[in-house]
């Protein structure tokens, strides 16, 4: 499955288009008939009004047919309808005997409301090319934030899924990352107290410092002090500039995989769900430590996270989530049992441990237990080392987001 594109992306030329075109309605093998709505009522308003009696004359709600295409249609196909009409109302009335006919009021009522049909469809137009170029903006910084991982990263099979709950900013406060490096590959993945654009910041923050920690430091230890250094003068920042967000931290899960060690990993929690570990001996929390998260490093009596070398059997893959997971309830008001649910599918199939296939398991799961309703954003990833439990699976590397 390919990662996910803008809208923008897939259509070049958007911007020399209708929008409409991009959000079709009504389709036969493939091209809008949307046009067909406002024909039809059309046609059934001459019908009716050629077969009633004088004293029951419909033809002035030809002024319908303009409002209908201004909802459904582009700005001259809805002027197209708006002319259609009033040529029908004058074919029309022009029919009827003398005593009988409309009259030049309801003429320049069907006159004014394809008029205004018109403008309408102008301003509807205007403004979904407006939203689909915020829409653009957000999926633009959504890449720039999280991204793209090629294939094998940092020698790991890793699968990522990315769920907004605001469908349109299409961005939060979760972040995450692969980056290897002199001594290893890293894993970072987090989620930023808060939403909105300063949680987004926040993230870019910190994902830049970890890109470069991780390359370069050899002790995973001095990582995470850099993560934390970099939440606190983030802060600091966000407070001179004179913004309310001085208080915001992030939970947050390092990993390290050493090189040439294949048989452990280390890991430094940060106040995070900690991972969890999927393989043939079933499903396994990993220990990650009972650090602060970060930028809250401060309210403790000092020195270095705790880094622990936890064993990872080399079949083993991973699971990191953020909150939208854990705290996905269903209409009762039950929690998503994400271990319980994991083991029974590892019963089932073993290969759901494969990346590919976890992720969009839980992202199914997950959605199908809140009912499509995410209360936070929601951010699953999973990672194992090359190699492990043989060729990923059909599903592939993915990244998905939440639809209206």
């Amino acid at each position: 499955m390919k990662r996910g594109q803008g809208l923008l992306d897939r259509y070049p030329r958007a911007r020399r288009r209708d929008v409409l075109q991009r959000h079709q309605l009504l389709q036969i093998r493939g091209r809008s008939v949307t046009w067909l709505v406002p024909l039809l009522t059309l046609v059934v308003i001459a019908v009716v009004d050629y077969n009633t009696t004088g004293e029951f004359r419909i033809v002035a709600w030809c002024v319908f047919v303009a409002a209908i295409a201004a909802v459904l249609c582009g700005v001259w196909t809805t002027a197209l309808f708006a002319v259609l009409a009033l040529i029908t109302y004058v074919e029309a009335d022009a029919a009827w005997p003398e005593e009988y006919r409309a009259g030049p009021a309801d003429f320049v009522l069907v006159l004014v409301g394809g008029v205004l049909s018109v403008l309408a469809a102008d301003m509807r137009v205007r403004a979904e090319r407006r939203m689909l170029h915020m829409r653009h903006i957000a999926e633009t910084t959504r890449r720039t934030v999280l991204r793209p991982l090629p294939p094998g990263w940092g020698g790991l099979d890793h699968a990522a899924v990315y769920l907004a709950a605001d469908a349109d900013a299409r961005m939060g406060g979760d972040f995450y990352d692969i980056q290897p490096g002199l001594h290893g590959t890293r894993v970072l993945l987090g989620d930023v107290q808060g939403k909105g654009l300063g949680a987004v910041e926040a993230a870019a923050a910190l994902l830049g410092t970890f890109r470069e920690a991780a390359y370069h430091e050899a002790d995973l230890a001095t990582v995470a002090e850099r993560l934390e250094t970099r939440m606190r003068r983030h802060r600091v920042h966000t407070v001179a500039l004179g913004r309310d967000d001085g208080d915001r931290f992030a939970t947050a899960v390092l990993l390290g995989f050493p090189e040439g060690e294949t048989g452990a990993v280390e890991c430094v929690g940060f106040g995070h769900e900690p991972p969890l570990a999927l393989g043939p001996a079933g499903v396994r929390q990993l220990p990650c430590g009972d650090g602060l998260p970060l930028g809250l490093g401060d309210l403790t009596s000092g020195g270095s996270p705790s880094v622990l070398n936890v064993p990872l059997a080399a079949e083993e893959t991973l699971l990191l989530v953020t909150d939208g997971v854990t705290e996905a309830r269903d209409s009762t008001g039950a929690f998503y049992p994400l271990a319980d649910d994991l083991a029974e599918a590892l019963t089932r199939d073993p290969r759901t441990a494969e990346p590919g296939r976890l992720v969009a398991y839980v992202r199914d799961r997950t959605l199908r237990h809140c009912g499509g309703h995410l209360d936070d954003d929601t951010t699953i990833f999973a990672v194992r080392r090359m190699g492990a439990g043989g060729a990923e699976g059909d599903e592939g590397p993915v990244r998905g987001r939440l639809q209206s």
